[in-house]
């Protein structure tokens, strides 16, 4: 059974997530903003049972090159609020869940992949 939580609790959630990051990450960070959604909508090509609970949408720190600059579109990370709360029974997984999915999230920013994400027990 999903757990109901409302909007400005799972904010505040996924704040927490992002401060519990360690301060020398959050601070090369570079041109990333954090959404939170309420579900991920796949598109035409896609299997349209798809559910995700975060996704990053960018190009990772270590893929830009000395031409990066400025005037780049800042990365994305979407945080999805619905498959999240459905899969949890209790608040303390949702905090659990979403700190999980944030720290994945933000590690595709740095350029770590699925395959090392999983490697290092967070998938």
């Amino acid at each position: 059974m999903a757990f109901l939580m409302d909007d400005d609790a799972f904010e505040d959630a996924v704040s927490r997530a992002l401060d519990d990051i360690p301060s020398r990450l959050r601070d090369v960070m570079d041109n990333v903003v954090i959404f939170i959604e309420n579900r991920y909508e796949p598109g035409p090509d896609e299997d349209p049972d798809t559910v995700l609970l975060g996704l990053y949408d960018g190009v990772p720190l270590t893929e830009r090159g000395m031409d990066w600059g400025e005037v780049a579109m800042p990365d994305r990370i979407f945080i999805y609020q619905e498959p999240i709360l459905e899969m949890c029974e209790s608040e303390e997984e949702v905090v659990d869940e979403v700190a999980i999915t944030v720290v994945h999230e933000v590690a595709h920013h740095f350029g770590i992949d699925d395959a090392t994400l999983h490697e290092l027990g967070w998938g």
